[in-house]
């Protein structure tokens, strides 16, 4: 069991110049739609100008909305939309924009992750799995940032740079003026955005899990979590950090495989490209429309064949994809070659000839 029950959450929810919001109910001295701007390094708000501003409710059932939240960013589905969240709305300054925090009761946190990460309509047993899994992955990752603090050093270099390679791992040890951010970077939490009546069935999810976390060896899990995993599932040490978890292994995404298809070694790049060009069965290979709806939301509906896809670019476009990604200019793109893959066939380690 976790101790989660009174511990509090800040969620950073939108980075921007400037930020339209709208206090709606009692929040003190201020009530209706106001802007705030990046001004000199700090936060303008009216005539005051400060390095951070705090909006305290006064009551549960006051309320604030956020203007022109970007969600799904760098995703296909990346858009923009107003989102209304309860507790406090902090404005701090960083980095010559304004950063909106959001902080709540973590029980209340993940009534709203699940409602966006899933289908808040989904039913009980599913929803109740989720909140477990959500709440085991936030409480390792604000124990991990509390370890780090105490160290005053990261438990693994983010990147390593020689002349021949770059090594970075993207994971959330970024994020230094809030817990976790609001989009899939982390978890996705949109607020009380969603139908009331959906997040009445999350809110019984929750409830009826309090305090629950999944444990190895006494340890609450980094229990990190993916909607496909095209047939079998990665280890952690290949996409987060150079650490093994014993419990995020490689695994097939399935009961069995059939007795024609053979347990794979994707790591072995002839294995990998017959896996990939085809569709063997897993639990995440499925177009039945009854299933999705349980487990995707509205927008992630939109997606189809995610099991297996293909996209085509010209060497102009990939060239400055790459570029935008992960900054580094190596001119026109002329071969990709993949170096080293995961137990899932997902390229870890790849050379870029420009």
């Amino acid at each position: 069991m976790g101790n989660s029950g009174k511990k509090t959450i800040e969620v950073g929810i939108l980075l921007a110049p400037s930020i339209s919001f709208e206090l709606e109910g009692n929040y003190g001295a201020y009530s209706g739609c106001f802007t705030a701007t990046a001004e000199s390094g700090q936060v303008r708000f009216q005539d005051k100008v400060r390095n951070r501003f705090v909006f305290e409710p006064q009551d549960h059932s006051t309320s604030f909305v956020l203007k022109d939240v970007v969600i799904g960013i760098d995703f296909h589905w990346e858009r923009r939309e107003d989102q209304r969240f309860r507790g406090s709305l902090v404005l701090i300054s960083e980095n010559n924009m304004i950063r909106a925090v959001n902080v709540l009761p973590l029980e209340d946190y993940l009534v709203s992750v699940i409602a966006s990460e899933m289908s808040a309509t989904s039913t009980l047993e599913y929803l109740k799995a989720h909140a477990v899994i959500s709440r085991s992955w936030l409480l390792s990752q604000i124990e991990k940032r509390q370890g780090i603090a105490q160290q005053q050093q990261e438990v693994c270099p983010s990147e390593v740079r020689t002349d021949q390679e770059w090594i970075k791992w993207w994971d959330r040890e970024d994020h230094t003026l809030f817990d976790v951010c609001a989009d899939d970077h982390c978890q996705r939490y949109q607020g009380i955005t969603r139908p009331s009546q959906s997040i009445d069935n999350v809110t019984q999810a929750v409830n009826q899990t309090a305090g629950e976390v999944l444990t190895y060896e006494g340890k609450i899990c980094d229990a990190r979590f993916s909607k496909c995993c095209g047939g079998i599932m990665e280890r952690f040490s290949t996409s987060w950090e150079p650490a093994e978890h014993p419990y995020l292994q490689g695994k097939y995404d399935g009961e069995s495989l059939p007795d024609e298809v053979p347990f794979p070694d994707l790591t072995d790049p002839v294995q990998a490209e017959i896996w990939i060009r085809s569709a063997p069965p897993a639990f995440c290979n499925t177009a039945d429309n009854e299933v999705l709806s349980q487990v995707l939301n509205t927008y992630g509906q939109e997606t189809k064949g995610f099991y297996r896809w293909e996209v085509a670019y010209t060497f102009e476009e990939l060239s400055d994809l790459i570029k935008r990604r992960i900054g580094v200019d190596f001119g026109l793109v002329q071969e990709l070659i993949p170096l080293e893959r995961g137990a899932s066939g997902r390229i870890c380690r790849l050379k870029i000839v420009g």
